[in-house]
């Protein structure tokens, strides 16, 4: 972890993407993170306005026990279930994130200063489980600037509307296709539209929507490094920009339509998109690349650590990157097509890739906790 010290160094390129619109939201949380003022020197230092966590990022911060001895002591002696364990630590870290960003949340109105956390990713394809689990979320963390995350799937969708609809800020997470991205606008508007019908006040809801970016060229690139010819490697590192890209373009066209002018009027706030997975997994590219090649006005950037130091030392941020290249993305994802790689297919298994992933990851943290419980002599079921 990086000292506040060498954080004020290079604040150069992230002061201009936050200038550009952009907020930067960091992708990773850690108890020993909170407590040793890391992230408080993030948010005073690099422009760091927002927390994201996810299975994966839990499973390595609690996996290993290490900050979490004295609680997991405390839950062995009272004899808790492993998933009531785990659940109290994961909320107990973001409620004290969410502290630690109150005061960015309060400066901008509820836009920024948020820490999400996530459903039981065994949920994904349960609508009124995630519905339900939602809700004791939010209450669990009880706190303002938590946001609820919530997969992309199709019962996913359902959700969406449900939770918003019930006042609770909802980021919407493991969007990879286009289709899928506005059925998720659709689902945001549509839990407005139900709170609007109950006469509740729609300004205190904030929602993001989580489009990945590099598992995109991950698994394209992968097809094309197999095709091998000069134009399918000519397309590499292209595919994932387009389609974020694309999606942005989505995103201006729903919140500027008539649908949304009646809830814009009510003072409703726009889902923004955030762009996720944003490490570069390709050591042949630019390491700041998903950062600077996407640069838009009320868009997230959330980051691992590594991208965000990398991005502080020499990144190149030089403005809007994005609405300019609509025409060059379609061109780009409709080159990829014509070799045979279909986008439908390769978004459709990123999805499920996504879920299994985060499913894994969380059996992983269920079973390190369990160890832990087990070692101070309680059963743990």
């Amino acid at each position: 972890m990086i000292t506040v010290t060498e954080a004020t160094a290079h604040a150069g390129a992230l002061e201009r993407l936050s200038d550009g619109g952009v907020s930067i939201w960091l992708d990773d949380l850690s108890r020993r993170r909170i407590e040793s003022g890391n992230l408080a020197g993030l948010v005073a230092t690099r422009h760091v306005v927002g927390v994201t966590t996810n299975p994966s990022v839990f499973q390595a911060a609690i996996g290993s026990g290490a900050g979490y001895e004295e609680q997991l002591a405390d839950l062995a002696v009272r004899g808790v279930t492993v998933d009531e364990a785990v659940r109290m630590m994961t909320t107990a870290d973001v409620r004290a994130a969410a502290d630690v960003l109150r005061p960015v949340y309060e400066a901008t109105g509820g836009r920024d200063g948020r820490v999400s956390i996530e459903v039981d990713p065994r949920l994904a394809h349960d609508t009124r489980a995630t519905v339900a689990e939602a809700r004791q979320l939010a209450w669990l963390v009880n706190r303002p600037n938590v946001m609820i995350k919530i997969p992309a799937t199709k019962a996913g969708l359902p959700a969406i509307t449900e939770v918003t609809g019930a006042g609770i800020s909802v980021n919407v997470t493991l969007i990879f296709s286009l289709e899928r991205y506005r059925e998720v606008m659709d689902a945001y508007v549509a839990g407005l539209e139900k709170a609007q019908a109950a006469g509740l006040d729609l300004s205190g809801r904030h929602s993001v929507a989580s489009f990945f970016v590099s598992r995109v060229d991950s698994e394209i690139d992968k097809r094309l490094t197999l095709l091998g010819t000069g134009e399918a490697l000519a397309l590499k590192g292209r595919a994932a920009l387009a389609n974020a890209r694309l999606a942005y373009e989505a995103y201006e066209h729903v919140f500027a339509g008539a649908r949304w002018q009646a809830l814009g009027g009510a003072r409703a706030n726009r889902q923004r998109p955030l762009w996720a997975s944003t490490g570069v997994k390709d050591p042949a590219y630019k390491d700041t690349l998903y950062v600077e090649e996407l640069v838009a006005p009320g868009t997230v950037s959330t980051m691992p650590e590594a991208t965000l130091n990398a991005v502080a030392d020499h990144g190149d941020v030089q403005g809007d990157t994005v609405t300019g290249g609509y025409a060059q993305a379609r061109a780009d994802l409709a080159a990829v097509e014509r070799l045979g790689i279909a986008y439908d297919e390769v978004v459709r298994q990123l999805e499920d890739e996504g879920v299994a992933t985060f499913e894994v990851a969380w059996q992983e943290l269920l079973d390190a906790v369990t160890k832990s419980l087990n070692s101070k002599g309680v059963d743990a079921e």
